[in-house]
């Protein structure tokens, strides 16, 4: 009688690590179907660029330099997420892609505010879309990246509890990167004295 006890305890137990060790898949799974939504928009961001780019070309021939600094920034955050997009929540991977998108949003709030300088170019309507269309497009990777870091946060909860942690430690489930992109519009609250 205690033999047979002692394997029911024994297979509750077995189920119960094979339920973690499921569990700690499906948030995995999660935080990296997360992830395949801000490739689609950070993506989308990317093809609109070289749009925006070649519209402001026309209008914009002494700024060079600020619109062949986009296009660079635009290729590296390509490739960056590539990289981040063959193992999202990898630590290296995601802090460079937190640094190329970073670098992409800064040239084109420098391109944006040398486009104020130019009335014809502020007043063109292919512009004027393309800008409204990066906008919302910023707005669904905010919230895409908001997503991913929920999902991200809640599986690195649930690897780092005991006893899960046992079952993440010897079954290889590493830590999740965050994903966070510097965003320009962020500024300091002013300092006011008397």
């Amino acid at each position: 009688m205690g033999f047979w006890i002692f394997l029911g305890v024994l297979a509750l137990i077995v189920f119960y690590f094979i339920g973690l060790y499921n569990r700690l898949v499906t948030l995995r799974n999660r935080y990296k179907n997360a992830f395949a939504q801000i490739d689609v928009q950070l993506t989308r961001r990317h093809d609109l660029i070289p749009n925006l780019v070649e519209t402001a070309k026309g209008y914009m021939k002494h700024e060079r330099e600020t619109l062949e600094a986009v296009i660079q920034a635009r290729n590296a955050a390509v490739s960056g997420l590539k990289n981040a997009s063959g193992n999202p929540g990898d630590p290296e991977a995601m802090a460079q892609l937190s640094q190329a998108e970073t670098a992409l949003t800064q040239s084109l709030g420098r391109l944006f505010a040398l486009s104020e300088a130019y009335p014809d170019l502020k007043a063109n309507q292919n512009m004027a879309q393309l800008m409204e269309e990066l906008t919302s497009t910023e707005n669904r990777v905010a919230f895409a990246r908001q997503a991913f870091n929920d999902a991200v946060m809640e599986y690195n909860n649930a690897r780092e509890v005991f006893p899960a942690s046992i079952v993440a430690n010897n079954f290889g489930f590493k830590e999740a990167q965050y994903l966070e992109i510097e965003d320009e519009t962020k500024r300091e609250v002013p300092q006011v004295s008397f």
